[in-house]
């Protein structure tokens, strides 16, 4: 236990005065009901040997309102202070789980499902929240309550006491068992859940794909699969709890069997009065609690330690790619944006992505990017905002490294449309002035009108307050791409970004109103450097300088028009695009 709840003890200490406060409640509370037997007794031994008036009893009858006044009271302070305090914890870890993922680098969401951490976020937060509130009350309750009810029955009567608690040895085996048996079993529930979430995170995602192929039927089944592991799963942890809770209870009642025959056999020889009996009953019922509790805080605690794992699974997970933390150094302020030496790299150190590669781009131009599919210039361009970790000295931006650069600072230089530009379940608007607190109304609407977006805006219920569909499942593509291209360009004019990547993001558009995109925006951005990957020669066009990528090696490099009258890849493209118009 101590090596799995090590990661928590920040959280607790921050919280120990509170903590601190709940268990003090807590051992009043324990007290006050170890003291209602000792009322009860006085009570009945009154009673039955007639030796008082009825008003005696009025003390004895306060004293137990008193006690339950107490009782009532503490619960609620133990339950504020220390429920209140695993909730404010499960909060902060929740809060540091998800800024933590946000820290980590593009290939860790290529290993992990969205699935599987929706379910540590939410599953296993959860379960350690009850580990660290009930698990823990659990833990200390039952040993005061244990202890102290021990140590009363045996100084009232230790031979009837010794006798009544025999049963309790085989409890303790029980439980040692069970909590072995429990971790493993509920691992497996955790494990099984995060799968069917997978299966219906990814099905809702491609819930446009599903329909198209008319898959329903597959991922229901698929689904069905995934829901009754589950359910076996959880079966397996309730046929657990089916055996275990039934023998607890049994070898709890052989207590009160034992106390009622030996018990009663000394209240009839006078060796016990009827209100010791009474008394020594309560004391058994109320140790099986301590008992039964003893269960459920191995149940919680396992479970907690099994759910703290895989949420520290994520959290031990470094970024491959982090800030520089060495000496910074101020980037140079000449006029070159962008220099690419010698660039080679390989995604499995085998067969190299990027061979060679060596360009130079100066502030202000605009550089295009020609190559068949997996020629490498996705990878080029996820290299130049270092989303991939580039060879050392490879790739230089205002002269600095970008190795050397902070991490926050190099890609804000950059405002990016990728391929598959993500859309958000938000308005049109939201989406285009995403990430800019405050965004100039007067921006978003120029940005609109150079991506060519203003003329859809009237087709839509609510114009651009129109609330789209996650990932713009409710707008063509086209639509999709310009309000990426839109939301670029905003960041552009409203941030500290002064290069503008274009990974293809106009292939989803006819040809005019791409035309009439790249003129807005070339007309509207003087000073901005771009970059442009695109298939189509009538875009690379518009570029002071075209490489052209095959195999990740740069074969031709030049003006687009010295480049159309050679006989390379450029110029063989243009003749056949020109030949389909």
């Amino acid at each position: 236990m101590k090596n799995d709840y090590s990661s928590l003890y920040p959280y607790l200490y921050r919280y120990r005065f509170r903590y601190f406060l709940g268990f003090v409640f807590l051992i009043i509370v324990d007290a006050a009901q170890v003291l209602i037997p000792f009322f009860l007794q006085k009570s009945i031994d009154a009673i039955y040997f007639n030796s008082t008036r009825w008003n005696s009893l009025l003390p004895l009858v306060g004293g137990l309102v008193l006690m339950m006044t107490i009782i009532s009271g503490g619960r609620f302070l133990w339950r504020y202070f220390i429920h209140g305090s695993s909730r404010r914890i499960e909060m902060e870890m929740r809060d540091a789980f998800f800024a933590h993922i946000l820290t980590l680098s593009y290939d860790f969401f290529q290993k992990n499902k969205i699935g599987d951490l929706m379910a540590r976020a939410v599953n296993d937060m959860n379960a350690i929240r009850i580990a660290i509130g009930m698990g823990f009350v659990a833990i200390f309750d039952g040993t005061v309550m244990a202890v102290a009810i021990l140590i009363i029955i045996f100084v009232q009567d230790a031979e009837t006491a010794a006798l009544a608690v025999l049963p309790l040895p085989f409890v303790t085996v029980l439980i040692l068992l069970f909590g072995k048996l429990v971790g493993k079993r509920f691992q497996k529930a955790q494990e099984t859940y995060s799968s069917m979430s997978n299966v219906v995170q990814e099905t809702f995602a491609g819930v446009r794909v599903v329909k198209s192929f008319v898959k329903e039927w597959y991922f229901l089944r698929k689904f069905a699969d995934s829901n009754d592991d589950y359910r076996k799963a959880n079966m397996d942890l309730v046929k657990l709890y089916g055996v275990f809770f039934p023998l607890i209870s049994f070898f709890s009642g052989l207590t009160s069997i034992i106390l009622l025959a030996v018990g009663g056999f000394r209240v009839v020889n006078g060796l016990m009065t009827p209100g010791e009996l009474t008394a020594l009953f309560r004391y058994l019922q109320m140790l099986i609690w301590p008992i039964m509790g003893a269960g459920f805080m191995v149940n919680m605690v396992q479970r907690g330690a099994v759910s703290l794992n895989r949420i520290n699974e994520v959290m031990t997970a470094k970024p491959l790619i982090a800030s520089y933390q060495g000496e910074v150094h101020e980037p140079l302020k000449d006029n070159t944006v962008i220099r690419v030496e010698n660039l080679t790299f390989a995604y499995d150190e085998k067969t190299p992505v990027l061979k060679d590669v060596n360009f130079t781009l100066e502030h202000g131009e605009i550089l295009g990017v020609l190559g068949k599919t997996g020629s490498g210039k996705t990878t080029l361009l996820k290299i130049l905002t270092r989303m991939i970790e580039p060879p050392s000295g490879t790739v230089l931006v205002n002269g600095l490294d970008v190795r050397e650069w902070d991490l926050m600072e190099l890609r804000s230089l950059f405002s990016v449309v990728p391929q598959d530009g993500y859309l958000f379940s938000d308005s049109i608007k939201s989406n285009v002035a995403y990430g800019i607190d405050g965004a100039d109304e007067d921006e978003i609407k120029k940005a609109i009108e150079i991506s060519s977006l203003d003329r859809d805006l009237a087709d839509f219920a609510d114009g651009w307050d129109t609330v789209i569909g996650e990932k713009g499942l409710t707008i063509s593509g086209g639509q999709k791409q310009r309000t990426a291209v839109a939301r670029a360009i905003t960041k552009l004019s409203q941030t500290r970004s002064c290069i503008l990547v274009l990974d293809d993001s106009l292939s989803s558009v006819d040809a005019e109103t791409e035309n009439r995109i790249l003129t807005n925006l070339f007309e509207n951005l003087h000073k901005t450097t771009v970059i442009i990957v695109s298939h189509r020669v009538s875009t690379l066009s518009h570029a002071d300088k075209v490489i052209v990528l095959d195999h990740g090696a740069i074969t031709e490099y030049g003006q687009p028009d010295l480049l159309a009258m050679g006989n390379g890849f450029y110029a063989k493209i243009k003749s056949l695009q020109q030949l389909e118009r």
